[in-house]
């Protein structure tokens, strides 16, 4: 791709702006843990909220969805848009929860909940296991997908493709060890307006191409199937969108949003979204910045990468199953006029910076609040070691970039490798009897159950008819085992003091746990009413863009009435104090 001058000038003001707005972060963090780490806890809620939609937003994400329209139509997106369900749990339930426990990491919250050297064990496995290795695995597969979108781009190849990562990667480190949490949020903020207007442009230059002639084309050139927002259970995929059987569905709709663990989709919270929780100004300002990322997520970010997708299904039909992805850097690269591939090339470019400044503070938080003893060290001492750790993370991703083949392998290990833990992590603010020894053994299980399921049981079994390693048959019974184990454990095991127990409950409901309690049927109700209004938004953008005014407007009643319910009950369940 050959870029103007214009491009270029895009391209320079994007990084200059970035820069600017980390060293006027910089300006303003005061030199402790929570300055640097936390932002000063003082972030307004739509700060706060714009930066977890912008981490979710990286370079591989319209890939992504690219591939799944490709294959399954619209519905594909159900793969994802599932976990709204559990995202929402956490903005109801638990947001104002993290936000009163006062910790810097959720890695911290253990010794919080917990007592005992085995709490202080676990606090510290956690930091390594998800601010390092876990940390690294995920950067490494966001490096692959900026690699990706390079390769085709620019036509770069080895060396000199992994050299402009690693130069995108080295900027990134450079802003966040320099600004901490506070130029992170600033700079996810402006990255993800850039982005979003990037792939709105997009989409609207292709689908109006000669090529698409507008959305009446585009829906003339495909097959139903391919406009169907709702999945079919047990049905051919040819001809119906996204099939599944009973199972799979069951999984998908009823299982994963609680059950297992995934970054940025953890049951309960936590990771970066917590630390975006830590960071807000108060409770109220925790609530709304988590609520707002489920409605700016789900609800307004998907529709210019689902219609670029419909596009590309057009425009290349004979992608291989592994490269149907690429059909939107193919779209980017075929339908944007001279200037506008600059724009679309910062967009991309801001998506993955947005997610790797993110992945670096908050991995080095765990290293340093969690590992590293902050409280025998000065105040100048831990932000310089702060940001050492922020470019030792990034050197690690990067020696783990050249060692992944396949995304889609690591995303099928982080998540069956969290199967069952879920439950546990939103259990333990309520259930007393959850204690360390039960968080560890429901975070050691799913990996020796995976092992087990992967390399020893994997042969076919004539009741079943496949392996007991095939999906989902070892999602249930990794979730079923590991449930079971942590639950005995609870059980069996000595539960922490009555003291350690009640200082925790006045600490987390100052208003009393009993009380507490009084509002869970109005939470329960809050969580579907935004449950409602967030589906109905979604789905009453797409029957507008595609011009199906009956159903939209369907859409748009029900997302009213959501509207009502939700607020309703939020105010009840005082949500909105």
């Amino acid at each position: 791709m050959t870029l103007t001058g214009f491009d270029f000038f895009i391209i320079i003001l994007f990084i200059v702006i970035t820069i600017a707005l980390g060293w006027y972060a910089k300006s303003k963090i005061n030199s402790s843990i929570e300055g640097f780490f936390l932002g000063g806890k003082n972030l307004p809620w739509y700060i706060a909220g714009l930066s977890m939609v912008a981490t979710t937003f990286a370079a591989d994400t319209p890939l992504a969805v690219t591939e799944l329209v490709a294959k399954n139509g619209i519905s594909g997106n159900w793969l994802w848009w599932n976990m709204l369900l559990g995202g929402m749990f956490t903005a109801i339930f638990y947001a104002q929860l993290w936000r009163r426990s006062g910790v810097v990491t959720d890695a911290e919250f253990i010794t919080l909940r917990y007592t005992g050297k085995q709490a202080e064990w676990l606090k510290k496995f956690k930091a390594i296991y998800l601010g390092v290795g876990m940390n690294a695995i995920i950067l490494a597969w966001v490096n692959l997908a900026l690699m990706a979108i390079l390769e085709v781009f620019f036509d770069l190849q080895g060396i000199e493709l992994f050299g402009f990562t690693a130069l995108a990667m080295l900027m990134v480190a450079a802003y966040s060890a320099l600004s901490g949490l506070l130029g992170v949020a600033l700079t996810d903020a402006f990255q993800f307006f850039v982005a979003l207007i990037g792939c709105i442009i997009l989409a609207f230059l292709v689908v109006n191409s000669d090529e698409i002639g507008g959305i009446s084309g585009l829906k003339s050139a495909l097959p139903k199937y391919s406009l169907s927002i709702i999945p079919s259970v047990g049905k051919s995929s040819e001809t119906n969108g996204l099939s599944m059987g009973l199972a799979s569905f069951i999984a998908i709709a009823g299982m994963v949003w609680w059950s297992s663990w995934y970054p940025g989709a953890e049951p309960g919270g936590g990771g970066y979204i917590a630390q975006r929780m830590f960071s807000s100004k108060n409770e109220k300002h925790s609530f709304m910045a988590t609520f707002f990322f489920q409605f700016a997520h789900y609800g307004i970010r998907p529709w210019p990468w689902i219609i670029v997708a419909l596009c590309s299904v057009v425009l290349y039909p004979d992608l291989g199953v592994d490269d149907k992805k690429l059909g939107f850097v193919m779209a980017m690269k075929e339908f944007l006029p001279s200037g506008m591939r600059g724009l679309l090339l910062v967009a991309f470019l801001g998506a993955y910076m947005s997610t790797v400044s993110t992945h670096l503070n908050w991995g080095a938080s765990y290293v340093i609040n969690d590992v590293w003893n902050p409280k025998k060290n000065s105040n100048h001492s831990i932000i310089t070691t702060s940001r050492w750790v922020t470019f030792g993370i990034m050197i690690l991703a990067l020696g783990v970039t050249t060692q992944i083949r396949s995304i889609s392998g690591v995303w099928e290990f982080i998540m069956e490798c969290g199967a069952g833990l879920g439950l546990l992590l939103m259990a333990r603010w309520f259930w007393f009897r959850i204690n360390a020894w039960a968080e560890i053994v429901a975070t050691v299980t799913p990996f020796i159950v995976y092992g087990l399921l992967k390399f020893v049981f994997i042969y076919d079994y004539p009741i079943l008819g496949e392996s007991l390693s095939s999906n989902p048959t070892s999602f249930f019974i990794t979730v079923g085992t590991t449930t079971f184990c942590w639950i005995i454990i609870s059980l069996i095991t000595k539960s922490d003091s009555q003291k350690h127990v009640k200082n925790f409950k006045n600490k987390i409901y100052p208003q009393g746990f009993e009380n507490f309690k009084k509002t869970i049927p109005h939470l329960f109700l809050a969580w579907l009413g935004g449950i409602i209004t967030v589906y109905s938004f979604l789905f009453m953008i797409g029957k507008v863009i595609f011009q199906e005014w009956e159903e939209s407007g369907l859409f748009l009643v029900s997302m009213i009435l959501g509207i009502l319910l939700f607020y309703k009950s939020a105010s009840k369940g005082k949500l909105l104090d």
